[in-house]
């Protein structure tokens, strides 16, 4: 038996192919939307909302031309949930797909991807299937034809009907719940703080590449020309304040124009895409192993001498800013290492803006010194002299970038269940490279660019203390322990092997399979929707599900099943299930764990939290994000109580 989702997804869906002339025809979708509620467009930036898209399954015997088209055009605003400029259609839309076709027969089937949203909420993304199919019939003249359209969609003829519908065997289990008390589900959180973590991290990178080989040298020898240049110290000043700002000026410029170039549909699937992570991943370890000093990556010299030049012949402002174009070539060896990462992860921070604004903070610590020390000039003379230190400074900038590459290829490891990078071997990763910044800081370990540690310094024994003292701190989590203070970067729990009491927590990752281990034991069920992707369910599980307290809450007496809805693994055969009196096709497992939220829970969002008794019953719940502990454990509790 068919089950039928209740859940409303606020767009009415209906399509059409026609054939405009012997070989020609077009197919259009078109959308009724409900009043307060908008679809988002196709164009939509980084980290915002699911754009939408079309699927074609299947196009035989025809050639899609041109690009699909809408009418109107959709309005563009600044939405004060996802902090970012979006663009939607409101009450309709009409799609345009122009096609050829090519033989006597075709068909055409697939999916429309779409997402809807109003000021308060959003649906999880949802599907609209439709088929086609036509035959085109030669007469003696060749200047004529006939064409016989048989248009077909979510009938007993469709294509998409050649599988049964899921038949859900225990259909209580899958039946929706009831929500009292007015406790009924609401719209997932946004992380408003994302800009400034980029901010931060953007300005320390700055910091750092000032102390590379490339920068350090640069800062005495500018200032002083400035100073010696100009005929008073005001204007001297005013010169290296401007030239300053010509660096922020250049380095916020690349920031828009990787945000111009990646900003939209290229962006919206960094999180879980596993080319774009695979090819991070290979970039960042590229840039280590320039830092370790194995090649080194540089823009040719002839850029740098044109910039000299250039400088040279002209006068004022003008001036100023080729010195800083200068400066940008010249220390690329050193720095494009450190933009690469901070762009690698600006632009798959969930912002569109995030690259200009990582940018503007890199360009910004990086002028600072520049226009300090033309303020004061006596400080000069307190600067450390260049030397082997700088080299020292590049390559622990190698091993942390070493370390964060390992962060996309979990990624894309996670999302597509290859197992390559589980927990553990994550972790022992991190305990070779940390390990062994540590003994090089110690002067155990030497590169072919380093000089001979005589003697450590304090802030080098320092760094290797800190370095070797994380290291000890990642040991206990080849056993389970918990790593609070890595759970963004290290794989969730639910990839370890091993826990310190030597067995691993049992975590369904299959819904029926963990309701029928409940009816085995009479536990109630704790079930978390959740992402790979989703930065809230990362911060929940560090903040609040592995806490002691909870976590043994949770293990010791209920049954805990996890759904990543956004697991991109195939699943054995697509399934096609009805909802809102269409056919919608599950591609995926997680297509059917998102599935399954929107029928049974009428909710959309992650992450999401309830507990079921054995029977598939609501007793408590639901629970989004939110880190306060004492409410989540009332949230437990209350379903212990029932």
């Amino acid at each position: 038996m068919a089950v039928v989702a209740q859940v409303a997804h606020h767009a009415k869906w209906q399509s059409r192919a026609a054939m405009t002339d012997d070989s020609q025809g077009v197919i259009t979708f078109t959308a009724t939307i409900d009043n307060g509620w908008h679809v988002y467009s196709n164009e939509l930036p980084a980290g915002g909302p699911t754009p939408l898209s079309v699927e074609w399954d299947n196009t035989k015997g025809v050639k899609l031309t041109g690009e699909l088209k809408s009418s109107p055009a959709p309005t563009r605003v600044h939405d004060d949930v996802f902090d970012m400029d979006l663009s939607w259609w409101e009450k309709s839309v009409t799609l345009s797909q122009k096609f050829e076709v090519t033989g006597e027969k075709y068909s055409i089937s697939g999916n429309l991807r779409y997402m809807t949203c109003n000021d308060r909420e959003c649906n999880a993304p949802s599907t609209e299937p439709f088929s086609f199919s036509g035959t085109v019939q030669k007469k003696k003249n060749e200047n004529e034809s006939d064409v016989v359209q048989e248009e077909s969609r979510n009938d007993e003829d469709s294509t998409l009907a050649a599988s049964d519908p899921v038949t859900v065997s225990h259909d209580k289990l899958w039946a929706p719940v009831t929500y009292s008390d007015g406790n009924s589900p609401t719209g997932s959180s946004t992380d408003g703080n994302s800009l400034w973590y980029v901010f931060f991290a953007c300005f320390l990178g700055g910091l750092l590449a000032l102390l590379t080989p490339c920068v350090w040298p640069i800062i005495p020898l500018t200032v002083s020309f400035f100073l010696k240049k100009s005929e008073n110290r005001r204007r001297a000043v005013a010169s290296a304040i401007t030239y300053g700002v010509a660096i922020i000026v250049i380095y916020l410029l690349l920031g828009l124009l990787v945000t111009a170039i990646f900003g939209a549909d290229a962006l919206n699937n960094l999180a879980t895409n596993a080319v774009c992570n695979i090819v991070f991943f290979l970039l960042l370890v590229v840039f280590a192993l320039s830092f370790f000093g194995a090649f080194e990556i540089k823009l040719p010299s002839s850029w740098s001498n044109r910039m000299d030049e250039r400088a040279e012949r002209t006068t004022g402002i003008v001036s100023i800013f080729f010195m800083a174009f200068t400066l940008v070539i010249v220390s690329f060896s050193c720095t494009g290492p450190i933009i690469g990462t901070l762009l690698v992860e600006a632009a798959s921070s969930g912002s569109t803006l995030a690259p200009a604004v990582g940018m503007f903070a890199f360009a910004l610590a990086l002028a600072l010194p520049f226009t300090l020390f033309a303020l004061f000039p006596s400080w000069l003379k307190q600067l450390p002299r260049s030397g082997g230190w700088m080299n020292t400074v590049k390559v622990v900038l190698g091993f942390v970038e070493l370390a964060l590459s390992l962060k996309f290829l979990s990624v894309a490891d996670l999302a597509y269940g290859w197992h390559i990078l589980d927990r553990e071997v994550f972790i022992v990763l991190w305990i070779v490279i940390f390990g062994a910044l540590g003994l090089y800081l110690l002067g155990l370990i030497r590169f072919k660019n380093d000089d001979e540690v005589k003697e450590l310094g304090v802030i080098r024994l320092f760094l290797a203390l800190a370095s070797l003292a994380f290291t000890a701190y990642l040991l206990p989590g080849l056993w389970g322990a918990t790593l609070r203070a890595t759970s963004a970067f290290v794989p969730p729990m639910t990839t370890q092997d091993f826990n310190l009491n030597g067995e691993a927590a049992v975590v369904f990752d299959d819904f029926d399979s963990g309701m029928a281990e409940a009816a085995k034991t009479g536990k109630p069920v704790f079930i978390d929707f959740s992402g790979y992707g989703c930065v809230n369910c990362r911060k929940m599980e560090g903040a609040v599900l592995s806490r002691d307290d909870v976590s043994s809450l949770i293990h010791d007496r209920f049954i805990t099943i996890t759904l990543m809805v956004d697991d991109r693994s195939r699943l054995d055969s697509p399934v096609y299930v009805e909802e809102n009196g269409k056919q919608v096709k599950l591609s995926t497992v997680g297509d059917k764990w998102s599935y399954l939220q929107r029928y049974k829970f009428n909710s959309n969002s992650q992450p999401f939290y309830v507990v079921l008794n054995p029977e598939g019953e609501l007793i408590s719940g639901p629970v989004a994000y939110d880190e306060n502990v004492e409410k989540f454990m009332s949230f437990l509790l209350k379903a212990l109580d029932k």
